[in-house]
């Protein structure tokens, strides 16, 4: 039950606490940034959404000491938020995938 608890607090502290205005607004593709004058804009939602990714595979690894389940998480998290961010699934839908990810890496 220890290892759950820290995963459930684990996503809370990567979703909400070190997700930045900035990355939630970044991370999403639709969402277009104007560049500065006279640059040409850029589009860095890949980076913002695989950073944001990563911090939750990361959490994922420090808790269960297993590389695979960091990676998987990485994947997955980035495939959920990427459908939230084009509307595929609603933010209810999302937090949902996203803990039952975290049901499943304790599970195994």
């Amino acid at each position: 039950m220890i290892d759950l608890f820290l995963l459930m607090f684990g996503h809370a502290l990567a979703d909400f606490s070190l997700q930045s205005p900035d990355m939630a607004k970044g991370k999403n593709r639709n969402r277009k940034t104007e560049a500065p004058p006279g640059a040409i804009y850029t589009p860095c939602w890949p980076y913002w959404l695989s950073a944001h990714a990563l911090i939750h595979g990361g959490v994922v690894f420090l808790i269960t000491q297993n590389i695979w389940f960091g990676v998987a998480e990485t994947i997955c998290h980035w495939g959920i938020d990427f459908a939230k961010c084009d509307n595929r699934i609603g933010v209810h839908q999302d937090q949902a995938l996203h803990v039952i990810c975290k049901l499943l890496w304790w599970v195994l």
